[in-house]
């Protein structure tokens, strides 16, 4: 069942992506396809299956830290969107 538009439609703009109109009646049908799926697996028995956190066994896969020269520092501050002398300014993430 095709979710509401109004509802494809707040779930982009949380998701800040803009949509066309027939991409709007596309992610309806599509969302709401998912959505069923949900509710069939919702309906099935799994009181005797053990909670995993995983399908499969986890291997970790990343490197080991390895130390390297640093960039100089006109460098980094030539590729930040926004610098105040020697460093670089972000917008604030919490209010005071």
């Amino acid at each position: 069942m095709p979710l509401p538009r109004s509802e494809v439609e707040h779930i982009a703009a949380l998701a800040r992506i803009g949509l066309t109109g027939e991409e709007v009646e596309t992610l309806r049908d599509q969302l709401g396809q998912i959505l069923d799926r949900f509710e069939v697996l919702r309906g099935l028995d799994t009181s005797g299956v053990a909670p995993t956190g995983h399908a499969g066994s986890l291997q970790t896969v990343l490197r080991e830290d390895e130390t390297s020269e640093c960039l100089p520092q006109e460098d980094v501050l030539r590729n930040a969107p926004v610098t105040d002398g020697e460093f670089i300014r972000v917008k604030p993430v919490l209010e005071e």
